[in-house]
């Protein structure tokens, strides 16, 4: 490396409302945050008991569970009312004085009206004085909510609280001694278990489908906390929000989104597990909002190139690529390339599982956590923060290139060009004024740097767990490199990350 100066499947969120397709970007803690004793509260039936599975026993029929369940699933019908849009907000061509006659009025008071909107959903009943969870994307923008019960009586519902990180909504009607479902423990629930999904699809009525649970902890909505239950009972537009019941009809999961390359069923649906809705839930009744913790650090999963390269005999934990600064991770006394192995008490699996655990924590609790720094295990008590509403763990950056030469042929990271980070390149690629390092203005398309996701506007600040400062240090160490194998780490727009980089004798990975 020498310095230069110059078809496939979507996802399709289930309520007739919108069905809206998106494309993708543990055992969930509940947690019980302070309240002032005069806030709201939602009681909850709850049957932690397991269900048997070392049995060979097929019921004949679904029929006792179905009638339990299905007076505690309703149907979700919501109008957006026609609305004026004033002049200002129109187009500049729909401002034209020759089109006053379209919107009626004089100057600014001219307006264009939307035509009123009506859509679908499903919700399940949770408390007998009337809460009901839902899917936030059913009910988002509704001006009117209607509750069909299974009976046929119906009754008006506000929105008590939205939660769009997860897709939650938790509304209520005015009522009491109402058919609640019970929760079943979704942590213990097995790939295999039988399960019921029970909702409205297509607003024909309510309708019951069968499978069983596909997978578990799946994150492919593109939600920023995501902890899916699979299953292959079938889910269609109009069962959002509807029911996931285990065979004995406890709630196990709120029916979200299916996977599909038509927009109909296809054996992949998708549900959130009640334990998080049930979190989730609790603190809107009480707050009207979520509040989740937060660490202030960037976490990746570990490969097997992280490993190797981080010496781990496991590929379990989550590897910390960078901290905040000034957030409660950095007081806490966490560094990057550290790997969190426990949080709680409890393994950390990925990097998934150990966000949604922090999450679950109150901001001001301190949790006890081991990691491993330099190979050494290392104990922390890590004080929980609150989550910021906007901050990021790294400031964004726009892509670009500014020129570089290529490594030469017996370095690392070959067919990659570095610069020096000066006022242009901060300025132009938007560059904190405290990150170090060298920026990379050209990689050689199929290169192994390439191959790894490096490319030009990244800012290298470690290689092989050293720092680097400037373009001189990125050269120097990777001049006669010991190994195929390079450890980088990278800042980009994403945030920051660690790379192995692979090479074989002919450059190529």
């Amino acid at each position: 490396m020498n310095p230069h100066t110059a078809s496939k499947p979507y996802l399709r969120l289930t309520s007739a409302a919108a069905a809206l397709a998106i494309a993708g970007s543990l055992a969930w803690a509940v947690a019980t945050f302070a309240s002032d004793e005069a806030a709201p509260h939602v009681t909850v039936k709850i049957d932690e008991t397991p269900i048997e599975r070392d049995t060979t026993f097929e019921p004949a029929s679904y029929s006792s569970v179905v009638k339990r369940v299905a007076p505690s699933v309703v149907n979700v019908q919501v109008t957006q009312r026609a609305r004026s849009v004033p002049a200002q907000a129109l187009p500049p061509f729909m401002q034209d004085p020759r089109l006053r006659e379209f919107f009626g009025g004089e100057g600014p008071e001219r307006e264009m009206r939307q035509p009123s909107r009506e859509g679908q959903g499903s919700g399940v009943v949770v408390s007998a004085d009337g809460y009901i969870l839902t899917n936030n994307h059913v009910v988002n923008g509704a001006d009117e909510i209607k509750i069909v019960f299974n009976d046929g009586s119906e009754l008006i519902a506000k929105v008590v609280g939205t939660d769009p990180q997860t897709d939650l909504a938790v509304i209520k009607v005015e009522a009491t001694d109402l058919p609640a479902v019970t929760f079943a423990d979704s942590d213990v629930i097995e790939v295999g278990d039988r399960v019921l999904a029970v909702g409205n699809p297509f607003g024909i009525g309510q309708t019951v489908t069968s499978g069983m649970v596909g997978a578990l902890g799946r994150a492919s909505l593109g939600l920023e906390y995501e902890d899916f239950v699979q299953t292959d009972a079938a889910i269609n537009p109009g069962n959002s929000g509807g029911a996931l019941v285990d065979i004995r009809g406890r709630l196990v999961g709120i029916n979200t989104a299916i996977l599909s390359r038509t927009g109909g069923f296809q054996g992949i649906g998708f549900a959130i597990p009640s334990n998080l809705a049930r979190s989730v839930m609790e603190q809107l009744v009480a707050n009207g909002e979520v509040v989740r913790g937060f660490l202030g650090v960037s976490i990746q999963d570990i490969t097997p190139t992280l490993a190797r390269s981080f010496d781990l005999s496991e590929r379990s934990g989550a590897l910390v690529a960078d901290v905040v600064r000034d957030s409660p991770a950095e007081k806490s006394g966490l560094q990057a390339g550290d790997v969190i192995t426990s949080f709680n008490g409890r393994p950390v699996v990925d990097a998934r599982r150990l966000r949604l655990t922090v999450a679950s924590f109150a901001p001001g609790t301190t949790v006890p956590a081991t990691l491993l720094r330099d190979g050494k295990s290392l104990d922390l008590q890590l004080e929980v923060g609150h989550r910021p509403g906007e901050e990021r763990v790294a400031d964004t950056g726009r892509r670009g290139s500014r020129g570089g030469a290529e490594a030469r042929e017996e370095a690392a990271l070959r067919g990659v060009g570095v610069s020096d980070l000066d006022a242009r390149a901060r300025r132009e690629f938007e560059i904190p004024t405290r990150l170090q390092g060298a920026l990379i203005t050209s990689v050689t398309p199929d290169s192994a740097a390439a191959k790894a996701g490096i490319r030009p506007g990244d800012v290298i600040t470690e290689i092989n767990r050293q720092p680097v400062a400037s373009a001189e240090d990125a050269v120097k160490l990777t001049e006669r490199p010991e190994t195929k194998e390079t450890l980088v780490r990278v800042w980009n727009s994403r945030g920051t990350r660690y790379v192995v980089v692979a090479e074989t004798a002919d450059g190529s990975s």
